[in-house]
This record gives C-alpha cells, sequence and structure tokens, in this order.
C-alpha cells in the first residue's frame, strides 16, 4: 500500500447514547467538494445500525464493523478492512467511530502500529460527553467511561441543550480535573464543533496507552486476521435474530427483508414501553417510508431514513435487565403488516 501524503484519522469515542454519531454527522459537513472522506463505525451488537445512519456517496465512505470492540474482538477484523478501504477507496481523511462501549487505547495502537506506518496520521482524539452522565452512578461506575474522557485530547460537551447549567459546569470542573490536562473542551450543541478542531488537529503524540484487563482478555487470537464475509440478506418472511454478549453488556439485534413493513407507531409505543435505560437503534421500513428511529437514556429520536436495504432492530443493555427474547419478538411480529406480499 503506497500512500505518499499520510490520511489524517480522527477517533471520535464516547459513551453510548452520547452523541458520536451526530458529531460525525456535522463534521461530515465540513468536508471540502471534491474530497473524498471515509467513515467507520463499530458497534457493540451485532446487526450494524449506525451505518445506515449515514448517506455514503461518491466522495463519502461508509463501513460497518458490527459485533465487538475494535480495540480487542475486532482488532485483526479493522486491520484487514482498512487496509482493503485504503487500497481501493484511497481517501483523503479518516473518521473512526468506536463503539461506545469500546476502549480507544488498543485502537491507538493499531492505527499507530507498523501495518499503518506512513500511510496514516492520527490525529486528536475527540471524546464526546453527554454532561449529564456523571449523574448517573452506573456510568461512573463503568471504568471504560473514565478511560475514554482520559485518553481524550478535547473534549466535546454534547446534548447541552438537554443539560441545566449546573450540569455543564460540573462536567467542565470534572473534565478540567483531569490528567493530562485537555487540549480544549468545547460545547458542541447539536454535534456541531468549529471547522479549526479538525482541520487543525495536531498529530497524537506517539506512546502506549494501557488497554485494561477486561478487553486485553477479548483479544482473538493471532492465527484470526481476516474480516469476516458479510452476512447473506434476510429472506422474505425469516428474520435473522443475532445475540451478542461481553463487557457486562448484552445486544439483541433483528434484520427483516426490506418489503417487511411495520407499523411505526405502534412499534414505537412497544418500544417505548421498554426499560428506560436501554439503549435501541432502528431502520425500519414503515407504511409512510423509511425512518431511524434511536433511543438513548429514554429520549426518542425519529428521522427519515435513506437505508434501504433492510430494516434492522438492535437493543443493548446491561446483562441481566433486557427482556426474553421471545418477549421482544412478539412485540416486533405484532408491528409487522402481514398483508405486504413478499414480506
Amino acid at each position: 500500500m503506497r500512500i505518499v501524503t499520510p490520511i489524517p484519522v480522527h477517533v471520535v469515542t464516547g459513551f453510548l447514547g452520547s452523541g458520536k454519531s451526530t458529531l460525525i454527522h456535522e463534521l461530515l459537513r465540513l468536508k471540502p467538494a471534491g474530497e473524498r472522506w471515509a467513515v467507520v463505525v463499530n458497534e457493540f451488537g451485532q446487526v450494524g445500525i449506525d451505518q445506515a445512519m449515514f448517506e455514503a456517496g461518491d466522495e463519502i465512505i461508509v463501513k460497518g464493523v458490527p459485533g465487538g470492540c475494535l480495540c480487542c474482538q475486532l482488532s485483526f477484523v479493522l486491520q484487514a478492512s482498512l487496509v482493503n478501504l485504503l487500497h481501493r477507496q484511497r481517501p483523503d481523511r479518516l473518521l473512526i467511530e468506536p463503539s461506545g462501549l469500546g476502549h480507544p487505547a488498543g485502537l491507538l495502537d493499531l492505527l499507530r502500529g507498523e501495518a499503518f506506518d506512513g500511510v496514516l496520521e492520527v490525529k486528536e482524539v475527540i471524546a464526546v460527553l453527554d454532561p449529564r452522565r456523571l449523574d448517573e452512578p452506573r456510568v461512573q461506575a463503568n471504568a471504560t467511561f473514565h478511560d475514554q474522557l482520559a485518553l481524550a485530547d478535547g473534549v466535546a460537551l454534547t446534548l447541552v441543550d438537554q443539560a441545566s447549567e449546573t450540569q455543564r459546569l460540573e462536567a467542565r470542573r470534572h473534565l478540567e480535573g483531569l490528567w493530562p490536562p485537555k487540549r480544549w473542551i468545547c460545547e458542541a450543541p447539536f454535534g456541531r464543533l468549529p471547522a479549526s478542531l479538525l482541520f487543525d488537529s495536531p498529530r497524537r503524540d506517539a506512546g502506549h496507552d494501557e488497554r485494561p484487563a477486561a478487553h486485553q482478555a477479548l483479544r482473538p487470537p493471532a492465527e484470526y486476521r481476516e474480516a469476516p464475509q458479510e452476512e447473506a440478506p434476510p429472506e422474505p418472511g425469516r428474520p435473522i435474530f443475532r445475540r451478542g454478549e461481553s463487557l457486562g453488556h448484552v445486544s439483541l439485534g433483528w434484520r427483516w427483508h426490506p418489503a417487511a413493513v411495520f407499523d411505526l407507531d405502534r412499534l414505537s409505543h412497544g418500544l417505548g414501553e421498554l426499560a428506560g435505560d436501554l439503549r435501541i437503534k432502528a431502520v425500519i421500513h414503515a407504511e409512510a417510508g423509511w425512518w431511524l428511529y434511536n433511543r438513548a437514556e429514554g429520549r426518542v429520536s425519529l428521522t427519515e431514513s435513506a437505508w434501504r436495504r433492510d430494516s434492522r432492530l438492535e437493543l443493548i443493555g446491561e446483562s441481566g435487565r433486557l427482556p426474553e427474547t421471545e418477549e421482544i419478538e412478539g412485540l416486533l411480529e405484532a408491528c409487522r403488516l402481514t398483508a405486504v406480499p413478499g414480506a
């Protein structure tokens, strides 16, 4: 792989539901005309929904890497995927969004390793923080949450429109007390950051960032280096179900043939009855078109989607806190409009 000028790569990290995808959407708006940017989206869940939130094209390439954490479980998969992407697409800039449960240390080691020496230039690591998360005992008890902030060079305070002034001030005080100190702390309402924080971002200092034992234990054996083949699409009337579990969390995910159509109001109501601490994401084919459903910390957003390949839904929660699979499947089947040919 011959690259004359190293490709700048930005890692955008942050805990589940903190607004990473929204921030990357806004960063993509800064792309100069004629440049080709690539976005690599890693998801803890198995079916890959976040990639459906980005509209790919000739100048924006989107690569989804679902099924675990880039720093450990999927490190070799990521390396193979990146080599392929850089060779075929030759992007001018690369944005990487690790899973909300992902620890950035192993990812940074990979990006700065021998395979990408002279090919990639790792810029400042951006962490996103919803100030209200500091009030949540379960989040505060999660070591990865604190490590994501500690390893970041700069921190974007997201969802500030929904946080109180006290919460915003407390978040700043918390961040200003971290070591090493942050190069910048900036409020990012609706995911918007000044362009200078992207384009004037310095190279990240070389060094080794230690991964915690829980992530090191998930690293696959050295002989596993091939990226898995993309899964076949679901057949009509036969949804695909995938379950994953690691790092104290469980994911339940489903994919349906694109001909399957759902009652969006009924589905939204049913999902709204589930425990408020569940992370829920979906791209759904409804009577009125295709929609992205996103719930984090009980807050729901519903926006039109350009995705048309299949319907997908995923629930993520702490082990022991998710409903039974049969209960969710009963809810989903009750929301599907069965009178649609081919569904």
